[in-house]
């Protein structure tokens, strides 16, 4: 077997197939088995088990699913220790990857990480785990490899994929057609893909969006739902009120590239909106002892990706007590009144996806072909 990986999460799924057919143009014989999605699948990945298996979030899920989690991860490493892969590739979920690559890395398996857990926001003290678990480690954004180098991890900068696929240029006016828009403002809501943050944020930006149609009474408002699961929330939520709002089943970056102004739960989303070029409110919360800790804890005075890569206060951040409905509400049509402040975040905006994107696949494909090429 030439690679043997884990990929955790559909984004991991369709990185990994990228990466797999750029190698497979200079190795068309090339081997790979282990967790993976249907896009692997597809691009020849032999799957001992689907990507969905390590899709659980939240501790009460997690623990929930636990023995059946170090079931798999104890027989997928007895598995790669029988087959010895040439290298193995852990595709983010660091919980899991990271003990499953110490095991394979100590029998002389070398292991390669893609995506780095967030080190330089909270519990830095991760890195000892890391030198021990990863022989090279790949990183998406630029600010993370002097993290790695001062540690002595060997580590290449391969961009963020999101960069590759996210147009330079949005076409705004097509995606609006798409989702039959009428004129006037636009908003997109993201509450974020998990139920529990769908539960957290929904109605906390349906609010928002009242307070801001009573003010634009031609305003729309976009919903991207992340499952049908999440679209029941929304609409739970949505209950009583009298709102413009189109639910989308998905079609997040449709939503993005069709809005003027985003209100966006913390996480990957607030990076893919800066890709799209658009101002944001960034919100999020948790329950109260859950963001007390995350507070205690945190490196950073910024929680959301625009803002940590600006290094300054970008974009508004209203977390936790500072989300309520009429601030968030104040925040969007702030931006909609005010061009000049709006046109200076796209430029920034631009200037992030300029260096974001470095053809993610390719790097990382480049980045394993030594391993590939090393005599058994």
């Amino acid at each position: 077997m030439d690679i043997g990986l884990v990929a955790g999460e559909a984004s991991g799924d369709l990185l990994g197939a990228h990466f797999i057919r750029a190698l497979q143009q200079h190795h068309p014989q090339l081997s790979a088995a282990g967790i993976a999605g249907p896009q692997l699948v597809a691009a020849g990945v032999e799957a001992l088990y689907p990507s969905d298996k390590l899709a659980v979030n939240g501790y009460v899920e997690v623990l929930r699913h636990l023995p059946e989690l170090l079931r798999i991860r104890s027989r997928m490493g007895n598995y790669f220790l029988q087959q010895r892969p040439r290298v193995f590739v852990g595709i983010d979920a660091p919980d899991f990857n990271f003990a499953l690559e110490h095991k394979l890395k100590a029998s002389g398996i070398p292991t390669v990480h893609f995506v780095s857990p967030s080190l330089w926001a909270w519990r830095p003290e991760r890195i000892h785990t890391i030198r021990e678990a990863v022989s090279h480690m790949l990183v998406v954004f630029p600010f993370e490899e002097g993290i790695y180098r001062d540690a002595g991890i060997p580590v290449t900068y391969v961009g963020h994929p999101l960069a590759d696929v996210i147009p330079l240029e949005p076409d705004t006016a097509a995606a609006r057609a798409a989702l039959n828009l009428a004129l006037g403002p636009v908003f997109a809501l993201l509450p974020g893909s998990r139920l529990s943050e769908v539960k957290r944020h929904a109605a906390l930006m349906l609010d928002a969006a009242q307070l801001i149609q009573q003010r634009h009474p031609d305003a729309q408002f976009v919903l991207p739902a992340a499952s049908p699961a999440a679209a029941a929330l929304v609409e739970q939520a949505r209950a009583g009120r009298v709102l413009n709002l189109t639910v989308l089943a998905g079609q997040s970056h449709t939503a993005l590239a069709a809005c003027d102004v985003a209100l966006v739960a913390s996480g990957t989303a607030t990076l893919e909106t800066a890709l799209f070029k658009k101002p944001m409110v960034i919100t999020y919360r948790v329950p109260a002892l859950t963001g007390w800790l995350m507070q205690r804890q945190a490196l950073l005075p910024w929680v959301g990706l625009p803002n940590i890569l600006a290094r300054e206060f970008l974009v508004p951040e209203r977390i936790q007590q500072a989300a309520t409905p009429q601030i968030l509400a104040a925040d969007a049509l702030a931006w909609l009144a005010d061009a000049p402040r709006r046109e200076s975040v796209i430029a920034r905006f631009r200037a992030m996806h300029l260096e974001l994107k470095q053809h993610a696949a390719v790097r990382i494909a480049n980045a394993l072909a030594p391993y590939l090429e090393t005599a058994r």
